[in-house]
């Protein structure tokens, strides 16, 4: 599995290339995310500049240096161009609704680099068959936080517990393509616990989850504490590709019954 970090700090960029994180992760992303999540504790990386990918990208030597545009806008021609110019290897498309977004950004990239569609949206969910129809498409990473906004759910795992992502998985590997989902914490850190977050990864054949700011917040941004936790998930992850149907079957219906508690104590406390 590929993990995905957040980051746009040269220093902490190389770290993170040194400890086997296969992608640092620039997020640009600005246009209407803080009108989604802005009462919400999630990350929006108002600090990140277009300028930061030249420094990162400086010092990676094993990590791929993965950058998420904005939506498509008006500008976004030129946005893309100068992402691409200054050296990114992979570009994030988010919060499309439709095809001709896809569409039109798959045109702009033209090939030149690595694409990846973030679906996080109620319509793109709606419109699945349609953007998988398109030609080009190299990857998607299913994004459950605004996905679940979207949905007006109360707990983004909800998408997973429900069957609407193993829905949207089916269609994807029906296209052979790659996939991620989410992000994750430490292995026992979280609403719900690394490890079973990792089992519904494996469970479901996803190959790609960001390290969640949750997971490196635990360490109090120790980088040798989160080296030795991506050790800790590759570690299980290596244990979990050996188990049979029956341990994930069992992993999912206690997943399931976690997420299920969750949500019954959110909808009490909403009223």
């Amino acid at each position: 599995m590929e993990f995905l970090i957040i980051e746009n700090k040269p220093e902490r960029a190389r770290a993170f290339d040194e400890m086997g994180v296969d992608r640092i992760f620039l997020d640009l992303e600005i246009i209407g995310k803080i009108e989604r999540q802005g009462h919400l504790d999630t990350v929006i990386s108002q600090h990140h500049q277009i300028e930061d990918i030249d420094p990162i990208k400086k010092e990676l030597q094993q990590s791929k240096l993965l950058v998420r545009c904005n939506p498509i806008h008006e500008h976004s021609s030129s946005e893309i161009n100068e992402i691409i110019g200054r050296g990114a290897d992979i570009i994030m498309l988010p919060f499309f609704k439709s095809h001709f977004e896809v569409e039109h950004f798959l045109a702009i990239v033209d090939g030149r680099v690595g694409t990846t569609l973030l679906l996080e949206t109620p319509e793109a969910f709606c419109r699945i068959d349609n953007i998988l129809a398109l030609k080009g498409i190299e990857e998607i990473h299913i994004g459950l936080n605004d996905l679940h906004l979207g949905m007006g759910l109360n707990f983004m795992f909800e998408l997973i517990s429900t069957g609407v992502v193993d829905y949207l998985v089916k269609k994807i590997e029906e296209k052979g393509l790659k996939f991620g989902i989410g992000g994750i914490a430490n292995l026992e850190g979280g609403l719900i616990p690394g490890k079973s977050i990792l089992s519904e990864h494996v469970r479901l054949g996803s190959s790609m989850a960001i390290l969640s700011r949750s997971m490196t917040n635990s360490f109090n941004n120790n980088l040798d504490g989160i080296g030795e936790e991506v050790k800790r998930l590759r570690a299980f992850e290596a244990f979990l590709l050996k188990q049979n149907e029956t341990y994930f079957r069992e992993a999912h219906a206690d997943f399931v019954r976690a997420v299920n508690n969750l949500v019954e104590k959110k909808i009490k406390t909403s009223g």
